[in-house]
């Protein structure tokens, strides 16, 4: 969403026909063409206290969680709110964003953070259970199963 002429970008993609999925942190709204939103909001657990220093920790914390524009992108069109689950402890964070966005279980994804196969099948197995219990759908990390914690695959 904070690419240059992102609107033009999905106007001329759906004059081709395209099925377009934007991936998003949700904390900027435009009014794309779109069929599916992927939110994914930044959870506590995301925040750069290391890197840096700490630099950008406190303006990341502040910036993350934008619930009028989270409300916005979701009326815009289907969209899915997506969480990487570190811990047990990212929860409560998870479930009091969705209520406070009146978001469907089924709309709410949860996915194990990781960027090795054993901490994604570590955390896979106590979030899927999770999932079973509260509605939630569970995705896995697909592309670092197959090509590692690689950028740009």
């Amino acid at each position: 969403m904070i690419a240059p002429q992102i609107v033009e970008l999905t106007k001329q993609m759906r004059a081709l026909g395209h099925h377009i999925t934007i991936e998003t942190a949700g904390t900027v709204y435009h009014p794309v063409m779109c069929d599916l939103m992927s939110i994914s909001p930044k959870l506590k657990n995301s925040t750069p206290h290391q890197r840096d220093g700490g630099r950008w920790a406190a303006q990341h914390d502040r910036l993350r969680i934008q619930p009028e524009v989270l409300k916005k992108l979701m009326a815009h069109c289907e969209y899915q709110l997506k969480f990487v689950v570190s811990a047990p402890d990212d929860l409560p964070e998870i479930r009091e964003l969705v209520e406070t966005l009146h978001a469907g279980p089924g709309r709410v994804l949860l996915m194990p953070e990781g960027i090795d196969s054993e901490t994604l099948r570590q955390r896979g197995q106590w979030l899927v259970e999770v999932c079973k219990i509260e509605g939630f759908r569970f995705s896995p990390r697909l592309h670092v199963e197959l090509w590692g914690a690689r950028r740009g695959v």
